[in-house]
């Protein structure tokens, strides 16, 4: 029921898309409603950054698995256990550039029907990287419709993700890389039991988002006919506030460009927020030094106590009388 619902929702933002451009409301789909997605996600995603900002974090509280800075003739991790706010950077970026904890990714199963053994599993990892970075690089190629001269850069790295010239117009590498992570991320989801079960519509929507972007990018650059022109017109006009919506733009564009913006209105609230709250979770840029530095709570406040001096002076008789051991003998009368 979660991948019906999923998979129809999807199904009807784009088709909205496409009917909204075959109706002539070029400048609602083209212009209002991208607008409106930018202006909540980052609206939305700086609500969320503030609320983590100013969350308090009194103690150092790093995940950690590797040996930590001690006696001099014992060597420390640095980049597991990171004793310095650089060694912390540096493992900050290898975790968010290289996915460095998936690399931990292990699947457990029955070996010779009694004995439970673990193997690691490679494959949540390499379906995240190609998805994560085929999509940075699809993003920075589209920046070719939003200037004007394009970006050497830009020209580059296109001709770089084309070199293999196969087809007319070229395919991307990174046009398959995409779509094969997004596809395996989508298969593991419906064939792993453990992972089917805890996933929810929230789940399965952004994933299909992304693949009908994909295969209407696909669609638009190698099956149908789009007029580039006019659609960089449009581009061009939004990248440099002031719209205008020429005509002649197919409605797959339309779909394509709403199944984007709602991508982009619906990442502050769901759990594709992680792209902003990974730089800023405690466990992650914290370095483990509580060896060397002694971390008092500033939020800390005097709390009453009751002393056991107190508590024995107030029941020395009866602990005497049970046979309670008391640090001052019961005065005689």
């Amino acid at each position: 029921m979660n991948v019906l619902v999923a998979l129809g929702a999807a199904v009807g933002v784009f088709a909205a898309g496409m009917a909204g451009g075959a109706l002539g409301l070029g400048w609602l789909f083209g212009v209002v409603i991208p607008g409106l997605a930018l202006l909540v996600f980052l609206g939305g995603l700086a609500v969320k950054v503030w609320d983590w900002v100013s969350t308090p974090v009194p103690f150092r509280i790093p995940t950690t698995c590797g040996q930590q800075t001690s006696l001099d003739w014992i060597k420390p991790n640095k980049l597991e256990n990171p004793h310095t706010g650089i060694q912390a950077l540096g493992r900050m970026a290898l975790e968010v550039l290289c996915f460095r904890s998936l690399l931990r990714n292990t699947k457990a199963e029955m070996v010779q029907g009694r004995r439970l053994a673990y193997r690691t599993s490679l494959g949540l990892w390499l379906g995240a990287m190609l998805m994560h970075w085929s999509l940075l690089v699809i993003l920075i190629r589209h920046l070719r419709l939003m200037t004007n001269p394009v970006p050497a850069f830009v020209s580059f790295l296109e001709a770089a993700d084309g070199f293999l010239e196969i087809g007319l117009p070229a395919v991307f590498v990174t046009t398959v890389t995409f779509l094969a992570g997004v596809t395996y991320l989508l298969a593991r989801r419906f064939t792993n039991p453990q992972v089917r079960y805890i996933s929810l519509a929230g789940d399965y929507f952004p994933l299909f988002l992304l693949l009908g972007i994909g295969l209407s990018g696909v669609w638009m650059r190698h099956f149908g006919k789009v007029d580039i022109a006019a659609i960089k017109e449009l581009m061009l006009s939004l990248f440099h506030f002031s719209p205008a919506v020429p005509e002649g733009i197919s409605p797959v564009f339309y779909g394509h460009l709403f199944l984007a913006s709602v991508l982009l209105a619906y990442i502050p609230f769901s759990k594709i927020a992680h792209m902003a709250g990974i730089f800023l979770s405690p466990t992650r840029n914290l370095a483990n030094n509580n060896r060397a530095v002694r971390h008092v709570n500033p939020w800390d406040y005097p709390v009453k106590v009751h002393t056991y001096e107190e508590y024995e002076e107030e029941l020395r008789d009866k602990m005497v009388a049970a046979g309670l051991p008391v640090e001052k003998p019961l005065e005689k009368e």
